[in-house]
């Protein structure tokens, strides 16, 4: 009977053992897309479900149809069905206050991917971004040595939304280094939605107004495609220089054929990729990173088959 006793002891010794195998338990992530229309953010989104994929997360997205009441609503519905984290990009940087605010309040970690929360919110886990500000510097500085070569100082700006951080920097980083390069900025034009048939349309504007303008920095992707097919209607590819922020097949293309001439490549997939583990390890209580600001190389068309130049694509959208 002892020994028996002994056996049984062993027994429910070993089923609670602190060292015991247990099913860790499973996360989920959910991506808040500002609008899938756009292929970026379609980008991010293939980038977050990617990483999940890997860390064995579940994944379900949302889109906010560029609406602050839309995302909020996305963010509530996400916290009700039980989401463990969420990466976003959002509609606008001043529309994030509240949203942090709730998600905090939820216990939920949130990163950030490709627009950052607006000036002086803390209550996120990481904001993936590009390096907006040195960026903007690099890219009004080629886009003024451009004009200079088409033997003028005149740019112009094809221009994201003001009310997102990131377009904030770029914008005071272009336009420090057309004052210290010995360029004008005689005008910006803003998005409103983010179309090529838009960007054509002020490519023109811009053109009919400012006919010596000699460089164009186009800061997303669709304001490159729509400023060249202005110029091709027009006749005038090449002379006047257009570089973008971004990168796509289009406008890879286009740099090919020489109707832009440079592209500072952001990571749309590598974003989603690196939120997504951002998240993860504040799910797992190990040490995040708050801010990552990731590299944008410029890429000419003399270097767009180089080994470097497709590492870098390959992080920018999927293959």
């Amino acid at each position: 009977m002892k020994n028996l006793m002994k056996a049984l002891a062993v027994v429910a010794t070993v089923v609670i053992a602190p060292g015991a195998q247990a099913q860790e338990k499973k996360f989920s992530v959910a991506y808040i897309a500002p609008s899938l229309d756009i292929d970026y953010w379609q980008w991010v989104g293939h980038g977050v479900q990617q990483k999940a994929k890997e860390l064995g997360m579940d994944y379900v997205e949302y889109t906010s149809e560029n609406s602050p009441a839309k995302q909020m609503d996305n963010a509530r519905v996400a916290a009700t069905r039980g989401v463990n984290a969420i990466v976003i990009g959002p509609v606008s940087s001043t529309s994030t206050p509240p949203l942090l605010n709730f998600l905090a309040q939820q216990n939920i970690p949130v990163a950030f991917a490709g627009i950052g929360p607006q000036a002086g919110q803390t209550k996120f886990t990481s904001a993936v971004t590009a390096n907006n500000y040195e960026t903007g510097l690099a890219q009004g500085k080629f886009t003024c040595e451009l004009a200079k070569e088409r033997g003028g100082k005149d740019v112009g700006v094809l221009s994201l939304p003001q009310d997102r951080e990131n377009a904030q920097k770029y914008l005071k980083g272009a336009t420090e280094a057309f004052q210290a390069n010995g360029c004008e900025l005689v005008q910006m034009l803003e998005t409103k939605g983010l179309t090529i048939n838009e960007a054509v349309t002020q490519a023109n504007d811009l053109l009919t107004a400012h006919p010596n303008v000699k460089a164009i920095y186009g800061m997303y992707d669709q304001a490159g495609t729509g400023a060249a097919k202005a110029l091709a209607t027009r006749g005038m590819t090449g002379k006047v220089a257009i570089t973008v922020a971004d990168g796509s097949p289009t406008t890879i293309q286009l740099l090919k054929d020489g109707a832009i001439q440079g592209i500072f490549f952001q990571e749309a997939v590598g974003q989603g990729i690196d939120a997504t583990e951002q998240v993860y390890k504040a799910l797992k209580g190990e040490k995040t990173t708050q801010n990552m600001a990731l590299v944008m190389p410029l890429v000419k068309a003399s270097d767009i088959n180089s080994d470097q130049a497709k590492k870098v694509i390959a992080r920018v959208f999927p293959q």
